[in-house]
């Protein structure tokens, strides 16, 4: 959550910024918690001016009873009991403004930084960089490789993607079938079997889709290994302080899957299990950047989630992930958010998939992301662009509400962290997309850098 300092030190920037991420009533918000802020000072002071009297009364109690003067002294005491009481009225006021005030502060998402673009969705992102490349000369995509870094220069130069591929693109030799067909052929994934069981939104793998899956997650965290990522194997479960800590809620209760009895959540992600490892802990300067990946199964209601963009794979409320987590310095952050865009850039042209990276705007960024990319790979069956990817930088948004901090070794002062993280990555598009862009007439081809994992170089 944001911190007072922040607040009052950029009062008037930080509201015209939650205007950006559309978030209404950000004066009145902000208002607020001052405003609560002030109620909780003048209980202080009035708390401290109470003690301090009391202070003073219970000092002259001693010398009142060594001159024999009993009934003033009984006087005394009996005021400072009185004053107890009004410091006990004091601090409860205390405490309520704390607590509204720590409420109305978990009410407010986090600032989204300056380069982050205007808009309310989707279509408001911008496009900054497309890579990959296509398989077979008869592809749909004629895939332009833009090898700059701009897109994650701080300079907001970006390139204009959003329309790419065009429409007049040439069809394939043969028509491409979905993924859902294409597991049906070579009995990969059961969705009827997965309803009958769970229910939608609940796949079962078989066969060569299972070990397609293992494959993907080894290859994954393999490569998160390569790139100096300690592997973490948490609890898919977690309790409410560890929801708040990392932003899941109050904002996306509706979308948890919530266990009432004991009061746990399923987690929708590896981030909040990972990144609540550092809830309540003071880092040296020397251990940052800390960076842990972990793969876990993800579980998401997606209420509302209908139509054709959630068929087979697009939408489901159980799946596989490869999470990245790192704790930074704020001077080292926007490098660390570098350097997992380029990680999971890496995974994308290993497993030679066309794709694209889009910085999103305000109304389409996350309650507590400061700064976020999404990658895409497109479907050549769907002839659409598939989400796989967000990696975010938190700044001290999430660390605030963990209470992450490090100790600067410079001054030995205590600061708060900067959290950051993203998927590398989400499995059900991704397969999605390698079944889609690598069917041929003999089969599914596998990607080179994927076949020492699953074993083979084609589904038949």
């Amino acid at each position: 959550m944001l911190t007072l300092k922040q607040i009052y030190d950029d009062k008037e920037a930080i509201i015209v910024a939650l205007e950006k991420k559309h978030f209404t009533g950000a004066r009145e918000a902000i208002e607020r918690v001052i405003t609560l802020d002030q109620e909780r000072k003048a209980a202080q002071q009035k708390k401290d001016a109470a003690s301090q009297q009391m202070n003073q009364i219970a000092k002259s109690i001693g010398q009142l009873m060594a001159k024999g003067e009993k009934a003033q002294a009984e006087a005394a005491k009996a005021e400072t009991a009185a004053i107890k009481e009004q410091i006990r009225t004091y601090e409860q006021e205390m405490a309520a403004a704390e607590e509204q005030q720590t409420q109305a502060l978990l009410q407010i998402p986090n600032v989204p930084y300056s380069i982050v673009p205007e808009g309310k969705s989707a279509e408001n992102n911008l496009a900054v960089k497309v890579g990959g490349w296509a398989i077979r000369p008869e592809s749909a995509l004629h895939v332009l490789e833009q090898e700059s870094d701009k897109a994650f220069n701080a300079d907001g130069n970006a390139i204009a993607l959003n329309n790419w591929p065009a429409n007049d693109d040439p069809q394939p030799a043969y028509a491409k079938l979905p993924h859902w067909e294409l597991a049906k052929k070579y009995n990969l994934i059961d969705f009827d079997l997965g309803v009958k069981i769970s229910g939608a939104g609940f796949p079962v793998y078989i066969g060569q889709g299972a070990r397609l899956q293992r494959a993907l997650i080894n290859f994954f965290l393999a490569e998160a290994a390569k790139s100096g990522y300690t592997e973490i194997m948490p609890p898919t479960v977690v309790n409410q302080a560890s929801g708040y800590g990392t932003g899941q809620l109050p904002d996306k209760e509706g979308q948890m899957y919530h266990c009432e009895v004991d009061d746990l959540y399923l987690i929708p992600t590896a981030e909040v299990p990972v990144t609540n490892i550092y809830r309540d802990v003071i880092l040296d300067e020397a251990q940052l950047p800390v960076k842990n990946c972990a793969y876990t199964q993800c579980f998401r209601r997606e209420a509302g989630s209908y139509g054709k963009d959630v068929r087979g794979l697009n939408r489901l409320h159980e799946f596989s992930k490869i999470e990245i987590v790192r704790i930074d310095t704020p001077e080292h952050s926007d490098a660390s958010h570098r350097e997992m865009l380029q990680h999971v850039e890496g995974l994308l042209r290993k497993l030679e998939l066309p794709y694209r990276i889009l910085r999103l705007c305000g109304g389409d960024m996350s309650f507590t992301a400061a700064l976020c990319y999404d990658f895409e790979v497109y479907s050549e069956a769907q002839h659409r662009w598939l989400e796989v990817s967000s990696t975010s930088n938190f700044d001290t948004y999430q660390a605030n509400r963990l209470h992450c901090r490090y100790r600067r070794a410079e001054d030995k002062k205590v600061q708060i962290a900067h959290t950051l993280n993203g998927s590398a990555l989400a499995l059900p598009r991704i397969v999605a997309a390698l079944l889609e862009n690598n069917q041929t007439e003999e089969g599914i081809r596998i990607p080179a850098a994927l076949q020492p994992y699953f074993g083979d170089d084609m589904i038949r």
